[in-house]
Parts: C-alpha cells; sequence; structure tokens
C-alpha cells in the first residue's frame, strides 16, 4: 500500500471520528496489562504479551471484558462477561490499597494538535470504553473540549457495529467523515457505517504484517503509525 505521505484523501472529510485507546491514549499499561493481570488471576497461568496481540485481532475483542472471558475459557476456565468484568476491574481501577493501572495511561496527541485538527474539522469520538473509563482520562484534559460528541459503550451498542457512528453522523452523509482506529472492530463498524477508515497500526507492533493484510482486506484507505499521520492525508 502506498505510504500516507503519497496519499490524499478526496473529497477531504469535514468529520473526524477518532477512536480513543491506542489512537488518543497509550493504553498497554493500563487496559492491557490488566487484560494479562486478570487472565493470570482467573486461570492460574501467566499468559503472553503476544498472545494478548493475536487475542486483541479477533472480530469482537475490542471490548477486553469479551475477550478475557473467551480467552480463559478457552485456557479451560469458563468464564461469563461478568465474571470477567468483575476480575478485570480489580486491575483497572483502584482497589484493596492497590493502585490501578488506569494512572499508567499516557496520552498520545498534545492538546495543541487537536486543536489545530478543530480548527479544520468537526471532532468526535467513538470509543469502547464506558462513560466512567473515559471521564477519568478525559474529564481533566484540555483537549477534550474540541469534541463535539462522545460515543462510549453506555450510549450505543459496541463495536463491530456501526450505530455509534451512525449517532454521531446523525443522518449526514457517511462520505464526509473519516474514522480513526486501531482495532478490527473499529474497522468493521466503519465498513458497516459506510465511513472511510485509517488504521493506526505502529511497526514495531507484533504481527504488523498479519494485521496490515487484515485492514486492507477490511477496506482500510492507510496505516499510520500514529494518529498525528493523518495530516499527510488532510493536506
Amino acid at each position: 500500500m502506498p505510504t500516507a505521505r503519497r496519499k490524499r484523501l478526496e473529497p477531504i472529510p469535514q468529520i473526524l471520528i477518532f477512536d480513543v485507546d491506542g489512537v488518543l491514549v497509550d493504553v498497554r499499561e493500563s487496559f492491557w496489562r490488566s487484560a494479562l493481570e486478570t487472565m493470570q488471576y482467573l486461570t492460574g497461568k501467566r499468559v503472553t504479551w503476544g498472545e494478548l496481540y493475536r487475542w486483541k485481532s479477533k472480530p469482537g475483542n475490542n471490548d477486553d471484558w469479551n475477550m478475557v472471558a473467551k480467552w480463559a475459557t478457552a485456557l479451560g476456565k469458563p468464564t461469563s462477561y461478568e465474571q470477567a468484568r468483575d476480575a478485570f476491574q480489580r486491575f483497572y481501577w483502584d482497589c484493596d490499597g492497590r493502585r490501578g493501572n488506569v494512572r499508567r495511561e499516557k496520552m498520545l496527541v498534545t492538546p495543541k494538535q487537536v486543536r489545530r485538527w478543530a480548527e479544520r474539522f468537526e471532532l468526535n469520538l467513538f470509543t469502547g470504553r464506558t462513560r466512567r473509563e473515559f471521564g477519568y482520562t478525559f474529564e481533566r484534559w484540555e483537549a477534550t473540549r474540541h469534541f463535539s460528541t462522545v460515543i462510549t459503550m453506555d450510549d450505543a451498542p459496541k463495536k463491530p457495529r456501526p450505530e455509534g457512528l451512525l449517532k454521531i453522523l446523525a443522518g449526514r452523509d457517511p462520505g464526509m467523515a473519516l474514522y480513526v482506529g486501531d482495532n478490527v472492530d473499529d474497522a468493521l463498524a466503519a465498513q458497516a457505517a459506510g465511513v472511510r477508515f485509517l488504521a493506526i497500526l505502529p511497526a514495531r507492533m507484533q504481527g504488523y504484517r498479519a494485521r496490515a493484510a487484515e485492514f486492507r482486506e477490511l477496506g482500510a484507505l492507510g496505516l499510520l503509525p500514529r494518529a498525528t499521520a493523518i495530516g499527510h492525508w488532510l493536506k
């Protein structure tokens, strides 16, 4: 696929919609580490980062609780969605005097960059986070005010269903929008909504080639190393 520097979107979108985890926020030490710790807690087995990446790349696993439930069950520990969710909370949030992994989250985009985007485009968020998870990280971030609409797991059916994107569009032409995400469920949601899609996929990511091929198959217009690289597509 041509590099981002050789491409330009035609027509230029008027509406930019971003996923959150892996796009605006580095969640490797928060959600992903919590998933690993939850798996060990539930199954007694120490799973690896490589296994995590493989499970995250499967459709329906944008929701970490769903992923953990299926993963633990596959390892011989039948686990319901609710059991996975409750166990996951022990590691993501502060619990029993232990500092939760949520405190390790880091923003990947500066408020200055978001402000620049907001000068040209309508900005929105469609995330698989709950409203509580979103609020903890974003309520004090100064760039949050630039996003017109925020759709969380509490506001619309989970990805890969497209209702969150359609809710943001509110009847407007999907061709006016661009969705930027890092998960196969993001690509599937965009495909179902008729919205153009760019995938965030750092070259260092484990399983890069397989994930790149999957994103291309699902109609991704390009693969970006980070969210700020969309500028090459929007000039």
